[in-house]
């Protein structure tokens, strides 16, 4: 059970860091800043600063949970508060995808990113569901 919750934690943190690398280059691949104004400078600042913020958390959530998962010395409190935080982050972004779907013009990326997100959700949760019934020292 425990190599089982290292390779699915391992994985959806593996995704979740590609996410966020890749992320950061999503407003200049989508040229994001041609939709807003020139004029709203505090809104491209604001846009700018929040998906920095946004995909710095998801390489750091990702190393943290990769580091936590794989360090022999990891307390099952600390695993259990990590885990935790990724998979209510994770089941947020299903649900938005799931009301608020991006995507939308084209279904195929809908569905693949819903797919994905759920993918990366049930790493996370499935390691969290292990650490909770799997009483030996995780």
């Amino acid at each position: 059970m425990k190599k089982l919750q290292r390779i699915l934690t391992t994985l959806s943190s593996i995704i979740s860091i590609g996410f966020g690398v890749w992320h950061f280059f999503v407003p200049i691949l989508w040229d994001w800043y041609s939709y807003i104004d020139q004029e709203a400078t505090e809104l491209i600042v604001a846009v700018r600063a929040i998906n920095v913020f946004f995909s710095l958390s998801l390489v750091l959530f990702g190393v943290i949970n990769i580091i936590l998962i794989n360090h022999k010395k990891t307390e099952r409190f600390t695993l259990l508060i990590i885990l935790s935080a990724t998979s209510i982050l994770w089941s947020i972004r299903v649900i938005m995808q799931i009301f608020y779907p991006q995507g939308s013009l084209n279904t195929a990326l809908q569905y693949s990113m819903l797919f994905t997100f759920i993918l990366v959700l049930s790493g996370y949760f499935i390691s969290l569901i292990i650490l909770l019934f799997y009483k030996q020292n995780h």
